[in-house]
């Protein structure tokens, strides 16, 4: 019977800054596979491992050893123009500082990757606008980032980060920068988007966002050192239940 691939592969992955005595094992050897549907927080204090491995997870660094495979690609040792391609293809990326283009509608931004990708205007005007629609924000289409919230504005992002169906939406501190109603407010959106299948990897250091996740993972010393799942293995995906059963 034929298998769905993980979206995230990670084989005893380690990055290291500097050499010899003074060399950083940020990442020291880490075993990680994210089923496809799944939602997992990371969480870790300063200097944990948790940003590098987010940076290694979202192809915007490399592993210094180890396997790394996203949705069963390979994607250690390839050139910059091919990880650029993967990264457009297959991650929607979330940021705390929204990362959206000043000046510029909310229309126009969430059309960008797929400008990116090569998508024609008309295509990429309907896919942007169903994009917006589900993030609610089909009547700001126009709006510029100034004449948004800061929970408007990281729900442009949201639409922006699936607008292109990637297999994976990586979020840094998506609600790091929002008040609490804005961050019930997203995490609510991201709720739905769990809830429709989409695979979801979260980087944060509040408890109250992490527990809105599947699974939490701790990091110390550049480790997985807690791997806890926290929805009941019934109510989970069939295509890693088993899987969640048997850890």
């Amino acid at each position: 019977m034929a298998t769905t691939k993980p979206v995230i592969d990670l084989a005893r992955v380690t990055k290291t800054y500097g050499e010899g005595e003074t060399a950083v094992h940020a990442v020291a050897g880490v075993d990680l596979v994210v089923e496809r549907g799944d939602y997992v927080a990371v969480m870790g204090a300063s200097g944990s491992g948790k940003s590098t491995l987010m940076n290694i997870i979202g192809c915007l660094d490399e592993p210094t050893r180890g396997r790394y495979l996203l949705d069963g690609v390979d994607v250690r040792r390839r050139q910059e123009a091919t990880l650029s391609r993967i990264r457009n293809r297959k991650i929607g990326f979330i940021f705390q500082s929204f990362n959206l283009i000043p000046r510029t509608s909310a229309l126009r931004n969430v059309e960008l990757p797929l400008a990116y990708a090569g998508v024609k205007p008309g295509e990429r005007r309907a896919r942007a606008l169903a994009a917006l629609d589900k993030v609610g924000l089909a009547d700001r289409t126009d709006h510029e980032p100034s004449q948004l919230s800061g929970g408007q504005q990281q729900r442009v992002a949201v639409a922006r980060a699936i607008v292109t169906e990637p297999v994976l939406l990586l979020a840094d501190e998506p609600t790091g920068a929002l008040d609490s109603h804005s961050t019930a407010d997203v995490l609510d959106l991201f709720d739905e988007l769990s809830a429709a299948g989409r695979t979801i990897v979260v980087i944060t250091h509040e408890v109250e966002v992490a527990h809105r996740a599947k699974r939490i993972l701790r990091m110390r010393d550049g480790l997985i050192v807690a791997d806890d799942r926290t929805v009941p293995v019934h109510e989970l995906p069939p295509a890693f239940r088993v899987k969640a059963a048997a850890s």
